[in-house]
């Protein structure tokens, strides 16, 4: 999927996806959790379900905290949304813990970051930057998770009926001054670490040569950001529960109309 940058736009398609997502449940929430953005289409959508939400994050948030600290008591929310601040967390397992604890039973969490597979051309213009001043290769961006490890995580924080996905967002950048001002606009600016080396003057020129380089006929180079989505439910004994094994009455065969093999 293609996109046309300018302003907190990944937030807000994340947001619009978390929309579309949440009206698939044939469900009635009364008390939502917002952690991180919280774009004003996210929270007219939740205004307009008559849901009651509280906004927390690192800034500007009603309630100031990091998402691996929440400051609520158990069994506070039946919705925790998540959008676009679990992929730079300290301690992401605890992050999940911490929002199935603070979810009522039965309650959902839906949270969206930015993936495994992200940035790629930004990565390489870091590379660039080191190998350019000489000083070897430093961890400039932040590890990133891939779906099959967030489904894991999941599972381990004891999320039932968990799901986990992905889309590919491109987005066209004319410079890499372009890219770095979106991540700054977004507060996204922590997917570089902090403690990494500055790349000084020498450094800045190779990371803007390599994007440039990458760039297509036009001028423009394209960036791809891998978003993860995560669902998962707060344990409850209503739920429905797999069935036991062996206990099916049909066979596969039989329904896909295969005949029964020959012993």
């Amino acid at each position: 999927m293609a996109a046309q940058h300018g302003g907190a736009f990944l937030a807000e398609h994340m947001a619009e996806e978390i929309i579309e997502r949440l009206g698939w449940v044939n469900r009635n929430f009364a008390d939502a959790l917002v952690i991180g953005h919280a774009p004003d289409i996210l929270m007219a959508a939740l205004a307009a379900r008559g849901v009651a939400v509280t906004h927390a994050g690192p800034v500007g948030a009603d309630r100031v905290c990091e998402e691996d600290a929440l400051p609520f008591a158990p069994a506070s929310f039946d919705l925790v949304i998540a959008l676009g601040t679990l992929d730079s967390v300290n301690d992401l397992p605890g992050a999940l813990i911490q929002i199935n604890r603070s979810l009522r039973p039965d309650g959902l969490m839906m949270a969206a970051l930015i993936g495994a597979g992200s940035l790629p051309k930004l990565k390489a213009a870091m590379l660039a930057a080191d190998e350019a001043t000489g000083r070897g290769v430093a961890a400039h961006i932040h590890p990133q998770i891939d779906v099959r490890a967030a489904g894991d995580l999941l599972q381990r924080a004891r999320f039932a009926m968990p799901v986990a996905d992905s889309d590919t967002l491109s987005v066209r950048y004319s410079a890499l001054t372009g890219l770095v001002r979106d991540l700054r606009c977004h507060g996204w600016t922590n997917v570089l670490v902090s403690g990494a080396p500055p790349v000084g003057r020498t450094g800045l020129i190779a990371a803007l040569q390599s994007f440039a380089e990458a760039a297509d006929a036009d001028g423009k180079t394209a960036e791809r950001f891998e978003i993860v989505y995560l669902s998962g439910w707060a344990p409850s004994p209503d739920q429905p529960k797999p069935a036991k094994r062996g206990s099916a009455t049909a066979s596969l065969a039989g329904v896909l109309g295969k005949p029964p093999r020959a012993e």
